[in-house]
């Protein structure tokens, strides 16, 4: 165990009780990420973590195979079980909770529903406060429009994964906030060996919620195919990615919590197109961190938090047009070395800043912090 290890272990003589309130299981990718892989390093640190899913597992499979609709009217099973875990006055001396409680119910009730008062961590991947002041239903914005900021300014610290949160945060008026970003398991992905190769393989890795960023570049893709030998691999789309590609020599695989990292090593180049709106703005860039601890170069566009994970021309480059795509795209198909030369430099990035290990350490200061109530370590 390292020195900081020590004395993280050490800064508090009992181990503090978390209480980690998810907004799904395991298989919601931002409850894996931002929460579940982390679990096993706070314990390791000394806290000890119980989890409370609002939505099970069967919910995430549910709203996949018969649809958000049915899914949805199924929901109020899922918010009872939480309400209940609520007003259970268990022992614990800090709440980890993802986003909110309670999903467009109103902040005074979740605070209703908690009673206690017991401190609590928030945390934020995405721009949830503008699913409610954007909403495109009036009585969503008038009811909701602040509820996050409310969450935000009541807890004991925000963890933001971008900077575009954690500045959201801090207008709300939040008394501490510490910016974390979305993180991989270093060990679980296998750098890249880069070789001249007749076909090249563009990877995307994602869901059917996010493909639609892929149909813009469809004429692109379409040009490369016809002018170099490439293929598009797609991880985790739909079928219908293929219409939105239509023309594009492509292969869509099922994403799989214990293949993606295979998946992943399967491909030369990873992209990651978004769109530029204030939604697109909150996201932290986790693609780009899978892709760079595979060892690939990266494309993406310059939208929030990719602009700081890509460093242009050294682990991969940003494209804001279709000729900028075209033409960094075509500059690493045609150059196996600086493929290779890019990927080292992403994986360096990753194992420095971008993995659990480095990050979990922080984290459990904040968890601990908040549990004792004492000023966050730095």
């Amino acid at each position: 165990m390292s020195n900081t290890s020590k004395d993280l272990c050490c800064h508090s003589s009992q181990a503090a009780r978390v209480r980690l309130l998810s907004k799904y299981g395991r298989l919601g990718a931002s409850s894996r990420l931002r929460m579940f892989q982390y679990v096993p390093h706070v314990e390791r640190l000394g806290l000890s973590v119980e989890s409370k899913p609002l939505f099970s597992d069967a919910y995430i499979k549910d709203l996949y195979i018969t649809g958000a609709i049915s899914a949805r009217l199924r929901a109020w099973k899922y918010y009872w079980e939480r309400i209940s875990v609520l007003l259970c006055d268990v022992d614990r001396d800090v709440d980890w909770i993802q986003g909110e409680l309670l999903p467009y119910l109103p902040q005074w009730l979740e605070r209703l529903l908690t009673r206690s008062r017991r401190p609590y961590v928030v945390d934020y991947d995405d721009a949830l406060f503008h699913r409610y002041d954007l909403s495109s239903l009036a009585p969503v914005r008038w009811m909701l429009h602040n509820k996050i900021d409310k969450v935000m300014r009541n807890a004991a610290c925000v963890v933001a994964g971008n900077r575009y949160l954690a500045e959201r945060a801090q207008s709300a008026g939040a008394h501490c906030v510490t910016i974390i970003p979305t993180v991989v398991d270093a060990g679980r992905y296998k750098p890249v060996v880069h070789r001249s190769k007749e076909c090249v393989v563009i990877g995307w890795i994602g869901s059917p919620v996010t493909e639609r960023y892929l149909a813009p570049l469809r004429s692109i893709l379409l040009r490369l195919c016809v002018e170099c030998q490439v293929k598009l691999l797609l991880v985790g789309a739909s079928q219908k990615a293929a219409q939105l590609l239509e023309g594009v020599p492509l292969e869509i695989v099922p994403w799989s919590e214990d293949t993606e990292a295979a998946c992943i090593s399967t491909m030369d180049i990873g992209i990651m197109p978004l769109n530029d709106s204030p939604w697109e703005r909150g996201k932290c860039g986790y693609k780009l961190i899978q892709y760079m601890a595979s060892g690939l170069p990266v494309v993406a566009s310059p939208v929030g938090v990719n602009s700081e994970i890509v460093r242009e021309g050294e682990n991969g480059f940003l494209a804001n047009d279709a000729d900028s795509w075209l033409r960094t795209l075509g500059t690493l198909i045609d150059s196996v070395e600086l493929r290779a030369d890019m990927g080292r430099a992403g994986r360096k990035l990753v194992e420095e800043w971008y993995s659990v290990e480095v990050q979990g350490m922080r984290l459990t200061r904040v968890l601990q912090s908040a549990a004792t109530g004492g000023a966050l370590l730095s």
